[in-house]
């Protein structure tokens, strides 16, 4: 008799011919399909799905938190990086953070730091959308065309602004303005220099922060980084390098890579179970511990690159490259690598939330893109008429003045949210765009989606993760 549950999963494969978009949210995902219907390219139906996801989803992402893409260009068959996220006030240092706590010991100062004021960096999302739309658009639409269907997802709000309940329908008139004026002004004139920029000192300042207009004004940009990258069985994985951890996802599949290479995990092996091969003990066990040196490599490494000096242990291009040397990581993992034990170091936080989504058009052309507020609604502070809360993604910086990544003015932050693409190596052609929530666990992910694909795993959005 056939087992009932024969099948691993009763999620059915989609084929499509003319584009496919894949986000958390229903209404989000046919705004990105009626934009590629228009005629809109993948890059257009980004920055409306972004925007759409600002009002279906705001507990997880908004124009109050940071956003980060990699673009796939059909053509040219390259693979481009968009990092957009700000950057800390430049009157906060750490001074300034173990004033506003003394007395506390260092948890509970990492604690109240982390969900406190000092947390707000620059958001980055308005500059990204805006750079997205003019570096990678179609040009067939304006971005206020483009921001023009989230607007419209504004629908009805109880008249006395109390908080609504299950069934109801909730209305933001508030953000709409704010999207209206960044899509008519654009992200310097409309948002950073405008009212909403103006609302989010206020706010931040009413509560005791430090940032300023000059903060605002000076995010005129997205950085466009080239993107890192390591080959895993006929694929390359590709990731934003720092001041993101998409590196330490990169370190993990090399090392896996090499245990499988030097035989302490047989790939050929794996394949044994039918139903999961992904999921032998074996395997996970080496997934797991080459996460972790993928982690120790990136807690104590990654930062700001911009922030850049003679100390060693700062992240360059050169020690990019350098961590992602594949001698070095695997003299590594066969040295550390033990089946009957597990690695001590490299152990990240426990986190979630975020939103990321996927968009391919009919020309083949890409983006994968997150877009995050960090830890839910982040800090939770409102910038009086706009609609959005405020990321707190300075909570990635270290407190140590000695770490690479410790708190500075200006600075950017570790950042945990990467976007991923997989193309062929030997053609450079898109294979899969990549990305998945939940924090720290984003780099772990990615290692094993690609770990899982390469092993013909289908679909993968129903395997186990560890």
């Amino acid at each position: 008799m056939m087992d009932p549950l024969h099948f691993s999963s009763r999620r059915s494969p989609i084929y499509a011919t003319n584009g496919c978009v894949a986000t958390s949210q229903p209404l989000a995902t046919s705004i990105g399909l009626h934009i590629l219907r228009c005629g809109g390219n993948a890059a257009d139906a980004t920055i409306a799905i972004a925007a759409a996801l600002a009002v279906c989803e705001p507990c997880s992402t908004g124009l109050g938190g940071d956003a980060f893409g990699l673009w796939f260009d059909a053509k040219s068959r390259r693979v481009e990086g968009l990092n957009g996220s700000g950057r800390s006030p430049a009157a906060l240092d750490l001074s300034v953070v173990e004033k506003c706590y003394d007395g506390l010991s260092k948890e509970q100062m990492r604690e109240q730091f982390s969900m406190g004021v000092h947390s707000v960096t620059v958001p980055g999302a308005a500059q990204a959308w805006e750079d997205v739309h003019s570096r990678y658009g179609s040009g067939r639409f304006t971005l206020l065309e483009l921001l023009e269907p989230a607007i419209q997802l504004e629908l009805s709000v109880d008249a006395k602004g109390t908080a609504p309940m299950p069934g109801h329908i909730f209305r933001n008139p508030h953000l709409a303005n704010v999207l209206r004026l960044l899509g008519a002004q654009g992200a310097q004139n409309g948002f950073y220099s405008a009212f909403p920029g103006k609302a989010i000192v206020e706010a931040i300042q009413k509560h005791g922060g430090v940032m300023t207009m000059e903060d605002m004004k000076n995010h005129n940009s997205s950085t466009f980084p080239s993107p890192i990258s390591v080959e895993y069985h006929g694929y390359k994985l590709w990731e934003i390098p720092p001041n993101g951890q998409g590196i330490a996802g990169l370190i993990a599949l090399e090392g896996l890579k090499a245990l499988e290479e030097c035989g302490l995990v047989e790939s050929s092996s794996l394949k044994n179970d039918k139903r999961h091969p992904q999921c032998s003990a074996e395997l996970l066990h080496a997934q797991i511990e080459t996460m972790r040196l993928g982690f120790a490599d990136a807690r104590a490494k990654v930062c700001d690159p911009d922030f850049v000096g003679n100390d060693n242990n700062v992240v360059t291009t050169s020690s990019t490259e350098w961590l992602l040397d594949k001698d070095r990581i695997a003299n590594r993992a066969s040295k550390l690598f033990n089946k009957d034990k597990a690695v001590v170091q490299g152990v990240p936080d426990p986190s979630s939330c975020t939103v990321s989504f996927q968009v391919v058009d009919r020309e083949g052309n890409a983006m994968s893109f997150v877009n995050s507020n960090y830890m839910g609604f982040g800090t939770g502070l409102t910038p009086s008429n706009c609609g959005f809360t405020l990321q707190n993604r300075g909570a990635g910086f270290s407190l140590d003045p000695t770490h690479p990544n410790a708190l500075a003015p200006s600075k950017r932050p570790y950042h945990t949210i990467i976007p991923a693409m997989m193309t062929h190596a030997d053609t450079g052609e898109l294979y899969a765009t990549v990305s998945n929530m939940g924090g720290y666990m984003q780099p772990q992910g990615h290692m094993q989606l690609v770990s899982g694909l390469v092993r013909g795993l289908d679909p993968q959005v129903r395997s186990p993760l560890i």
